[in-house]
């Protein structure tokens, strides 16, 4: 769900950034369907994921996650994530809203290429702004709340950006320790095709 961190790690690679915005939408082997640039894309995705997963920063966030919402402990670290990108961007990059943009642009481009239901998303994604909207705590909530409603029933997933707010500094630790090793991982991950023959 941290679709913004996903955007960014992919690099400067268009297919790379579609594939990895669009990566929790496709299941199964790659490439299936998919264009082989876009199927490396999600292979880079999941490639994130597994190391987050596996990351002892991550791994102590999902900690912070009081026990009655721990079952969903990933889905509020990556939404929490995403917020610390978006709401400390102007410390790290051009503005955020022109980034969005450009995101959005290069998903456009690739849409039909897309699973009909991952073209729904995009076209979601694009028209409420989400990348974008992550910036605000009301932003996460309204995610979070639109989560709550489409998850399987009942979930505590409305109302839990109460849990960052509880321990906001420690996310924010966690998060800058995770992203640092995560930008070395993309990079190195995506080193053999930026490479090029010779």
């Amino acid at each position: 769900m941290n679709f913004l961190a996903h955007a960014v790690l992919a690099g400067d690679d268009p297919a790379l950034i579609v594939g990895g915005v669009v990566g929790d939408w496709i299941k199964g082997p790659l490439p299936g369907l998919l264009p082989a640039d876009l199927a490396r894309g999600v292979a880079l995705h999941r490639a994130i994921d597994s190391h987050a997963e596996t990351h002892p920063a991550f791994q102590r966030s999902r900690a912070r996650i009081s026990p009655a919402r721990r079952r969903y402990a990933g889905v509020f670290v990556d939404i929490f994530y995403d917020h610390l990108l978006a709401r400390d961007w102007p410390a790290q990059h051009p503005p955020l809203a022109g980034t969005c943009a450009i995101i959005y642009r290069h998903i456009a481009a690739r849409t039909p290429e897309l699973p009909d239901h991952a073209r729904h998303a995009m076209a979601l994604m694009a028209d409420e702004n989400w990348l974008a909207s992550y910036a605000g705590l009301t932003g996460i909530a309204d995610v979070l709340r639109r989560m709550s409603r489409r998850a399987r029933q009942p979930n505590p997933l409305a109302g839990g950006e109460v849990e960052f707010l509880a321990d906001a500094a420690g996310f924010q630790a966690d998060f800058a320790c995770w992203y640092a090793d995560a930008q070395a991982f993309a990079a190195a991950w995506r080193v053999p095709a930026e490479a090029g023959p010779g």
